[in-house]
């Protein structure tokens, strides 16, 4: 049998836009139980009973469970909620935003800057606060987001990822099926969070070893006999597990961060915008790509919930002198009627 799940700080959610074909759905969500997670959150579906629809049910296999526990929601805010991490679907790059890369490529980061994280804190316990206990342990949220069959992500929808993850395919012939693409990041996502020990095998019967002439039999070899058969296998002894090599201590030190999710940061954007129209800054009539690359700045801080607090703070002083600085018009005073 597989092992358990492992235990990981990572919450993980796949995200569906705008999904056209509910045959996806329920082959999205068997790819998703396969892998062991469970999360799935429908945006703007195009059947709104979809996670009851027969051919959703049959395309699951067995995963209704992730049918039953499943959300659908209208916007894509909405989706988002515990989530500090985004990841992008598509098949090309786009001229503007989140880098483009493999997913083993981002996993692989993503996991080493946890492994830092994590050392930092055995390092310095003494520098974590008691009311950080309980917010640091399980706060990360990773959400995989896929575009609809028809057309794919939006480019406002890829703008607010860090990340926009591209599977290595052919060249000429690059576009997979929303639920095989959702099943090879789910793979390769577990893959990174440690996978699954294959089934196990019966235990060998195990006989003294006895010297055998001819064979060469080395001391220490034990001697297996299969089960069933009449020979015998001579396997050497499993050699000593290394011990892991320690991490340097001159790994450059830092203090746990509640890291915000992608609503409060949205959130705190939607409170900017509007003080930077209230002081000029930003014409509302040609905005260009002024807040999806203030999105993307924010998205490469991994700014904390404090930061947000700060710059919501920022944003609304900036609207109280906006207004104190507005000359208002004064209200027309009612004329006496004439007699």
């Amino acid at each position: 049998m597989p092992t358990p799940l492992q235990t990981s700080p990572w919450r993980t959610r796949f995200i569906l836009l705008n999904t056209s074909h509910a045959g996806n759905v329920g082959a999205a969500a068997r790819a998703i139980k396969v892998m062991g997670f469970s999360e799935m959150v429908l945006v703007a579906p195009r059947w709104a009973n979809v996670l009851r629809r027969e051919e959703t049910i049959q395309r699951a296999s067995g995963a209704l469970d992730v049918l039953a526990n499943a959300r659908i929601v209208d916007t894509l805010d909405e989706a988002l909620d515990g989530m500090t991490h985004l990841c992008a679907t598509a098949m090309t790059p786009r001229d503007f935003g989140p880098p483009t890369v493999t997913p083993r490529e981002h996993f692989e980061m993503l996991l080493n800057k946890e492994l830092l994280t994590s050392t930092n804190k055995a390092l310095q316990p003494d520098l974590i606060e008691e009311n950080d206990l309980e917010t640091t342990g399980n706060e990360q949220g990773i959400g995989f987001l896929f575009g609809s069959e028809r057309f794919g992500m939006t480019n406002e929808d890829v703008y607010r990822c860090h990340a926009c993850l591209s599977i290595p395919t052919n060249p000429s012939f690059g576009s997979l099926n929303l639920a095989a693409a959702l099943q090879v990041i789910a793979y390769d996502w577990r893959l990174a969070l440690g996978g699954f020990s294959a089934p196990d095998r019966p235990e060998p019967i195990s006989v003294r070893p006895e010297p055998v002439e001819g064979l060469g039999v080395e001391p220490g070899v034990q001697a297996e006999q299969m089960p069933g058969a009449h020979t015998l296998r001579f396997l050497k002894s499993p050699p000593t597990s290394a011990l892991p090599t320690p991490l340097p201590l001159s790994i450059r030190t830092e203090l746990p961060r509640r890291l915000a999710d992608a609503q409060q940061v949205a959130g705190m954007l939607s409170h900017l915008e509007k003080a930077l129209v209230a002081i000029e800054f930003l014409d509302p009539a040609a905005p260009k790509k002024l807040m999806p690359r203030l999105n993307q700045l924010f998205n490469r801080a991994e700014v904390t919930q404090e930061e947000i607090h700060i710059l919501r703070g920022v944003a609304k002083a900036m609207l109280d002198v906006a207004a104190r600085n507005t000359p208002h018009t004064p209200a027309p005073t009612s004329m006496p009627a004439k007699g």
